[in-house]
C-alpha cells in the first residue's frame, strides 16, 4: 500500500521561507521515492523542472495562493507563466469569497481562466479551502469546478484554520463521481492518513511528510 501512496503522492514544499538547499532536497526525495509531483511555489518551478528533467515526476505549482483572492486574469496570467517555466500541474485557489457570495458566475469565470490558460498543456486543480466553507458550498463549489473543466478538486491550502477531513473528500468524490480526482492536503502526516483519504475517495495526496509517509512513520507537519 505504501508504494501505490508513494506513486500518488505531491510531495510538497510552500512555505514562504524555503530556500533552494530546501527545493534541490524536495526534487532529490521525490524521484528516489517515484511521487507523482514536487508541488512548490511559481518562484521554485524553473529550478524544480530543471531538477526533475528526464524524471517522471511532474512540477505542480500553486496560483492565487493562498487567499484565492485575486482575479481571473491574475490566475491565468500565473498560470501561462508558471507553464512557461515548467509548470505540468496548477493547482488554483478557489475565489472562496465569490462562492459565498453566490456569484457563481465569477466562480466559473475563474476556474475557466486558469482551464484554458493551461488546456493542453497542465493538470489542473483547484483547491475548495473546505475549512471555510459549508457543505452545501464544497458542493456548489465542485458541481461549478466539474462545468469549468477541473481536473481535480483539492481540499486545502495548508494555510488556513483547518485542513483535509475524510468527510470532506468523502462528499467531495460524491459530488464529482468518476469525472474529476479528488486532491487531499494539508494535515495528511502519517501512512495510516494518507490510507483512510485514499478509502474516503482521494486519488492524489499533497503533502510534505511524503518520505515519512511512504515509510510508515507519523510526523508533525504544518502541510
Amino acid at each position: 500500500m505504501s508504494q501505490t501512496i508513494g506513486s500518488i503522492i505531491d510531495h510538497t514544499q510552500l512555505k514562504p521561507d524555503t530556500t533552494e538547499a530546501q527545493i534541490v532536497k524536495l526534487c532529490e526525495e521525490a524521484k528516489e521515492y517515484q511521487f507523482a509531483s514536487v508541488c512548490v511555489n511559481p518562484t521554485w518551478v524553473k529550478k524544480s523542472a530543471e531538477l526533475l528533467k528526464g524524471s517522471e515526476v511532474d512540477v505542480c505549482t500553486v496560483v492565487g495562493f493562498p487567499l484565492g483572492a485575486t482575479t481571473p486574469e491574475t490566475k491565468a496570467f500565473e498560470t501561462k507563466n508558471a507553464i512557461d517555466n515548467g509548470a505540468t500541474e496548477i493547482d488554483m485557489v478557489l475565489n472562496i469569497g465569490a462562492l459565498k457570495d453566490g456569484n457563481n458566475n465569477l466562480v466559473e469565470e475563474d476556474m475557466r481562466a486558469v482551464v484554458q490558460a493551461a488546456e493542453g498543456k497542465a493538470l489542473t486543480k483547484v483547491i475548495l479551502e473546505t475549512c471555510l466553507l459549508t457543505d452545501d458550498e464544497k458542493t456548489v463549489a465542485c458541481e461549478i469546478a466539474l462545468k469549468a473543466g477541473l481536473n481535480f478538486v483539492k481540499t486545502s491550502t495548508g494555510f488556513s484554520t483547518g485542513n483535509a477531513t475524510i468527510e470532506d473528500v468523502t462528499l467531495m468524490r460524491k459530488v464529482v463521481g468518476d469525472k474529476a480526482g479528488v486532491k487531499a492536503s494539508g494535515g495528511v502526516r502519517s501512512l495510516e492518513d494518507a490510507q483512510a483519504m485514499v478509502k474516503a475517495g482521494a486519488t492524489r495526496i499533497g503533502a510534505s511528510a511524503g518520505v515519512k509517509i511512504v515509510e510508515g512513520e507519523k510526523v508533525d507537519s504544518d502541510y
